[in-house]
C-alpha cells in the first residue's frame, strides 16, 4: 500500500486552503494566525514572547520543538498536524535569531552565520515533522514571480530555497482555488503516480478523490460493437 502523508497547499486568502486542512483525520493545527481557533479546532498559536525589557521569554523554536516532542511521544488522539501558514513560520523563526542575538538583521551575525542558522532550524523542523507517525499539512499563501521567459506567473509565496526544502519532502502539492463563490482544487505536483487501489487511508483517499490530477484520469471501457447475425 502506498498512502501519501505530507501534503502541501498553497492558494490565494479565502480560497479555501485552511478548509481543505480541516478534512484531514483529526487535525492538530500550529498557528501563526487565528483560524482554527475561530473554527474551535485544536491549535497552538505560535508567537516569539518578549520580556519587559525585550529579551526573549519563550522563542517559537522553543515552542515548535516542545509541540513536535509532544505529538511524537503522547498518545494525544491527533492524525495530522497542520502548519498554517509556514511562510509565517520561517519569518517568525528569522525573528526569534534576531531577538536573541539583539540584532536587526541576519546578515548582523556576519560570515552568514545567520542564513546559516535559520536553514538548520528550518531543515530541522521539516525532517522532524516528516519523522513524526502522523500526516503533515503545510498551508501557504500566493504571490506573482516571474519566470525563465520574463512572464508572470502565480507560485507559493515561499522563497524558493524554502519551497524546494519543504517540497523536497512532501509526497503531494495541491492548489487551492476561488472564482466568485465556486472553489476548486488541484494537485500541481507530486512525488510519483499514486494509485486509487494502493491508498490504504480510507480518509485520505476520500480527499484524494476530489483533487483533480492526484489519481490518473479514468476512462470509460470502449463500446462493444455488434453484428447481426442472419
Amino acid at each position: 500500500m502506498d498512502t501519501p502523508r505530507t501534503f502541501f497547499i498553497w492558494g490565494a486568502t479565502m480560497s479555501g486552503k485552511s478548509y481543505l486542512a480541516e478534512r484531514f483525520p483529526n487535525p492538530f493545527f500550529i498557528n501563526t494566525d487565528d483560524n482554527a481557533e475561530k473554527a474551535g479546532l485544536p491549535n497552538f498559536q505560535l508567537k516569539n514572547i518578549q520580556n519587559p525589557d525585550g529579551s526573549m521569554k519563550q522563542s517559537v523554536i522553543d515552542q515548535l520543538d516542545e509541540l513536535i516532542l509532544e505529538l511524537g511521544t503522547t498518545n494525544s488522539g491527533f492524525e495530522t498536524v497542520v502548519i498554517d501558514v509556514i511562510d509565517d513560520v520561517i519569518d517568525l523563526i528569522e525573528q526569534s535569531i534576531l531577538i536573541e542575538n539583539n540584532i536587526k538583521a541576519l546578515s548582523d551575525l556576519g560570515y552568514g552565520k545567520g542564513y546559516a542558522m535559520q536553514e538548520q532550524i528550518v531543515r530541522g523542523l521539516v525532517l522532524e515533522l516528516k519523522a513524526l507517525p502522523m500526516n503533515v499539512v503545510y498551508v501557504s499563501r500566493i504571490s506573482e514571480k516571474t519566470d525563465s521567459n520574463g512572464n508572470s506567473v502565480e507560485a507559493p509565496s515561499l522563497k524558493t530555497k524554502w519551497y524546494n526544502m519543504v517540497n523536497g519532502n512532501s509526497d503531494l502539492v495541491i492548489r487551492t482555488r476561488r472564482i466568485g463563490t465556486n472553489y476548486s482544487r488541484s494537485a500541481t505536483d507530486k512525488r510519483k503516480q499514486y494509485d486509487r487501489e494502493q491508498i490504504s487511508d480510507p480518509k485520505i483517499l476520500r480527499i484524494l478523490e476530489n483533487v483533480p490530477g492526484v489519481f490518473p484520469r479514468q476512462t470509460a471501457p470502449a463500446a462493444k460493437t455488434t453484428t447481426n447475425e442472419k
